[in-house]
């Protein structure tokens, strides 16, 4: 990966802020104030029991996609590869239980974003032959994703970042802004960040926190 995309990724990680409508009551005023608030990427992650589907979660993603446009920042949609392209999104991202990377790529073109979640140096190496990053984590315990995974702290961030120099990485899981400065010294380009926004009473101050450090 040249200097230049890589360097271009890293700043657009600094603040990835995911969000589906099962993380908050109002997800259009959640994501534009997180978006006026200095999120630097947005992720649109429909999943759980009440999640939307079909018509009503092509709506939401569509209104989704006009506000990142508007404030200039990319949008990615978690695992629904179809969506994504009917959409023209920027890019998707997938886990390891989802569409192989290889054929995620393959489906998307080399143009787009393939952001890829990992739990081992394995995984990591394997993804970053098709992958644009890799979400690495979860970093501390989480209620977000009931398929979060064992809680590794920083150990893997470091020890991908050891191994492939040059490839974006982003950590998830718990993190609050206090745990910034850590990850980031670790070797993280940026942290992913859902309920500490999505279900802060004060959605603006959550994210200002964090663009704050």
């Amino acid at each position: 990966m040249k200097r230049s995309r890589r360097a271009e990724l890293a700043e657009q990680l600094e603040l990835y802020f995911i969000c589906g409508t099962t993380n908050t009551k109002d997800i259009f005023r959640t994501v534009e104030t997180a978006l006026q608030c200095g999120v630097t990427c947005f992720q649109f992650r429909e999943k759980g029991n009440e999640a939307l589907y079909g018509d009503q979660k092509e709506a939401v993603a569509r209104t989704l996609l006009r506000l990142c446009r508007a404030y200039g920042v990319p949008f990615i949609v978690n695992d629904d590869v179809e969506l994504a392209m009917k959409l023209d999104a920027d890019g998707v991202h997938v886990g390891q239980e989802d569409a192989s990377a290889r054929r995620v790529r393959q489906m998307i073109g080399a143009d787009k974003w393939l952001g890829v979640s990992v739990h081992s140096l394995e995984e990591a190496a394997t993804a970053m032959v098709h992958a644009d990053y890799v979400g690495i984590g979860p970093i501390f315990p989480t209620d977000s994703k009931a398929d979060a995974g064992e809680v590794n702290g920083t150990t893997l961030i470091r020890q991908v970042r050891a191994a492939y120099r040059e490839l974006p990485i982003v950590g998830i899981g718990g993190i609050r802004p206090e745990h910034v400065e850590l990850i980031r010294r670790d070797g993280a380009d940026g942290v992913a960040i859902i309920s500490a926004i999505a279900s802060a009473p004060d959605v603006a101050a959550a994210t200002r926190r964090f663009k704050c450090l």
